[in-house]
């Protein structure tokens, strides 16, 4: 399976995820099971490999050294 784990400012916040939207506002989430939930941040980084989609809260900037370590 190609589940993977969703993280927001470095903290996981959801595991098993399987579908993953950007919406107005935020990015909506969900698991095989449950509803979908709504974050509001935007996406840094996705690693397919690590199985990894890291999200940063909407309105915080990143210092241009994590810019350059997210490329």
């Amino acid at each position: 399976m190609c589940q993977t784990t969703v993280y927001l400012d470095e903290e996981k916040i959801m595991e098993d995820v399987i579908w993953v939207k950007p919406v107005a506002g935020g990015i909506q989430i969900r698991t095989f099971f449950d509803e979908p939930v709504f974050v509001k941040g935007v996406i840094t980084d996705i690693d397919l490999l690590k199985h990894r989609i890291l999200l940063v809260s909407s309105g915080k900037t990143l210092r241009s050294s994590e810019q350059e370590e997210n490329t």
